[in-house]
C-alpha cells in the first residue's frame, strides 16, 4: 500500500507543479498587461490551490504509513535530527511542504479581499511563487519518481 500511494504522490506532486507554474505565468501576464481579473484566472488559481491540498493530504497518508515514521520511536529525536536523509524525509520535507500550502492559501485569501485586478493578480503570483520555490526545494529529486 505504501509504495502504490508513494507513486500517487509523485506523479501528482507533477500535477501539482505544472498548475503552479501555469497560475504564477498567469498572473504576473494578467498584472503586466493589465487584464481584467476574469473567471478563467480565478480557475486556474483555484485548481492549483486544490491540487496543492490534495498533494497535502496524500503527503499526510504516506507520512503516517511509511516505514520512515517508526524510526521516531525506535531512534529518537536527537537521532534521527543528526541523520540527514532521515530528518529530511521526516522533518524537513513535510514541514517546509506544509508551509508552502500555508503560503499557497494565504495568497488565495488575500486575493478574495482585494477589488483591483492588478492586486488579484500580484497577491497570487507572489504567494504562488513563494510556494512553488518552497516546493522545489523540498522536492527529494534523488529518489522522485
Amino acid at each position: 500500500m505504501f509504495a502504490l500511494i508513494q507513486k500517487v504522490h509523485s506523479f501528482w506532486a507533477i500535477f501539482v507543479l505544472t498548475i503552479l507554474v501555469i497560475a504564477i505565468l498567469n498572473s504576473f501576464i494578467g498584472r503586466s498587461k493589465g487584464y481584467e481579473f476574469s473567471v478563467k484566472d480565478l480557475r486556474i488559481s483555484l485548481f492549483a490551490l486544490i491540487f496543492s491540498h490534495i498533494q497535502l493530504l496524500i503527503g499526510l497518508i504516506i507520512y503516517f504509513v511509511s516505514p520512515w515514521y517508526d524510526k521516531w520511536d525506535s531512534m529518537g529525536i536527537v537521532k534521527i535530527m543528526k541523520d540527514p536523509k532521515i530528518r529530511f524525509y521526516l522533518v524537513e520535507h513535510p514541514i517546509i511542504s506544509i508551509i508552502a500550502i500555508a503560503l499557497i492559501t494565504i495568497g488565495w485569501s488575500m486575493h478574495l479581499r482585494q477589488n483591483l485586478s492588478s492586486k488579484k493578480f500580484l497577491r497570487i503570483g507572489l504567494f504562488y511563487t513563494l510556494g512553488l520555490f518552497l516546493f522545489l526545494t523540498r522536492i527529494p529529486w534523488g529518489s522522485w519518481i
